[in-house]
């Protein structure tokens, strides 16, 4: 056989094991035919779309250069990609927007890169460069409707007559919408009536783009109560008491790694400021909602979470040093990192196993406030519960349910931050946080949130100004609409 004939060949049965799902076994194979043909830029391309798959980012953007370097068809896209690993995974914001910037300069009208710019600009705080990009976007799409939507979020919507109303009632009815389109127009809609005291036309906007979301939701994203409940007992369950692994020592091996701060609760309770007001200090180094914990739970054996009962001691001291491990590469040289994803609250048992001297923060806010917030949100679609009002209210309870297992557990290392009470009164709030923390007073925690640090959250412009009361008490304005709710939620 040819040397053509064999690359075809190696080629073809790459491309039959990554559709097989054989991740790992498609790189080597690209790997090999690389190691023989090393000219090949499409196959480095290639090669770097699976190490990214497999969650091996430096590897995949080192093979992303062997690419450009090669002359790979459509650098533009290849920038692209490395700007989204290093924005969204490597948290090297400034390095992502030379890659992003560099698409462009080969290609300025390459929206998919105009996209991810504004939303990075967005996340960083820099809402005038922001605007202009989506303006530049909408300008050569103006069926753009995420963008639209988006774009519509930095907004400050002071009248019903605001003519972003209007754009936003037209785009909803434009025919080229799609339902996911449609959700994420309504839902800017519903802000921007929310904004200017138009509550009821606020909530049947609202109610509209979650049904939308519903609509484009796949059959597995929707929520089963049974399911969320027999979870929860089977958390309770298998955490029934305090193991002898939750002591006051960390895992060996762990000294020279950040200290983590894990912040939870329920999504829209007040997570993001909590992590911000942290991140203020000169000690800590803000996270964001990391996924290492997750990445974690799955390599655990099935079925989580029975089956840690019966792991080795030594395995469990391994997840704890592979996730130390991992904070310390993402974050090297940082004394304490925030790990701000609100839904670990469903492993604050294993957190606690794995890392025993572990800090938890759990964040809590008016019920009805904290629903209708996640209601009011375009969240994942796979947060089945958010897109029905009963459904966030089921979820919320099974949240209160295991947090009080978690609070008799762990009754002096678990803190509770309640969002009404700390914008009310910051500084005892912020002082006590501190304190759980092991952390000195720092004054710079009550002032706003440095411009150009990346705020990765639906809360980004909230945390970025002075503590304010706005979203306190925010569901007096839907007292008709939440009576249902109300009602569900004070049952015992």
């Amino acid at each position: 056989m040819s040397e053509p004939d064999q690359a075809a060949s190696l080629l073809r049965e790459a491309a039959r094991l990554e559709q097989l799902g054989q991740l790992a076994e498609a790189a080597a194979t690209y790997e090999g035919i690389l190691a023989r043909w090393p000219e090949l830029p499409d196959c480095w391309y290639n090669l770097a779309l699976l190490q990214r798959r497999l969650r091996r980012f430096d590897e995949a953007l080192a093979s992303y250069a062997q690419a450009l370097a090669r002359g790979v068809r459509q650098p533009e896209e290849v920038h692209l990609n490395r700007g989204v690993i290093l924005a969204d995974h490597l948290r090297q914001d400034a390095a992502a927007e030379r890659e992003l910037r560099a698409a462009l300069a080969l290609n300025p009208v390459y929206l998919p890169a105009l996209r991810n710019l504004a939303n990075l600009l967005e996340d960083l705080g820099r809402r005038e460069e922001a605007l202009a990009t989506y303006a530049r976007i909408l300008e050569l799409d103006p069926r753009d409707f995420e963008s639209l939507a988006r774009s519509a979020g930095l907004h400050r919507v002071e009248r019903p007559g605001d003519p972003l109303i209007g754009r936003l009632r037209a785009a909803l009815t434009d025919p080229a919408a799609s339902a996911a389109e449609r959700a994420s127009l309504g839902f800017a809609l519903g802000a921007a009536l929310d904004s200017c005291g138009e509550y009821a036309s606020a909530f049947a906007a609202y109610e509209a783009a979650n049904r939308e979301s519903r609509a484009s939701a796949p059959a597995a994203a929707r929520y089963d109560r049974r399911s969320q409940e027999r979870f929860t007992d089977e958390l309770i369950r298998t955490f029934r008491e305090r193991t002898a692994s939750t002591g006051a020592e960390r895992p060996k091996e762990a000294a020279g790694a950040p200290r983590p701060i894990f912040i939870c609760g329920m999504f829209r309770s007040g997570s993001t400021l909590a992590e911000q007001l942290l991140a203020r200090h000169r000690l800590v180094t803000a996270g964001g909602e990391l996924e290492l914990l997750p990445e974690l739970v799955r390599t655990v054996p099935a079925p989580y979470p029975a089956a840690l009962a019966s792991l080795p001691e030594s395995r469990i001291e391994a997840l704890g040093k592979r996730y130390l491990a991992d904070l310390a590469r993402l974050f090297p040289g940082a004394a304490y990192v925030t790990d701000k994803r609100p839904d670990n609250f469903l492993h604050i048992g294993l957190i606690k196993r794995v890392i025993p001297d572990a800090r938890i923060v759990y964040t809590t806010r008016d019920p009805l406030d904290n629903c209708l917030s996640i209601f009011f949100l375009h969240l994942d679609q796979r947060m089945g519960y958010a897109l029905d009002l009963l459904d966030t209210g089921h979820y919320y309870r099974e949240c209160r349910r295991l947090m009080a297992h978690w609070k008799a557990l762990y009754p002096e290392e678990l803190l509770e931050l309640n969002y009404d009470n700390l914008v009310a009164d910051p500084r005892p709030a912020v002082e006590r946080l501190l304190r759980f923390c092991g952390l000195p007073w720092d004054e710079a925690c009550l002032s706003p949130a440095p411009s150009g640090v990346a705020v990765k959250t639906a809360s980004v412009w909230q945390v970025r100004e002075p503590l304010y009361r706005r979203s306190s008490g925010r569901a007096r304005h839907y007292r008709r609409e939440l009576s249902a709710l109300a009602a569900y939620l004070a049952e015992p």
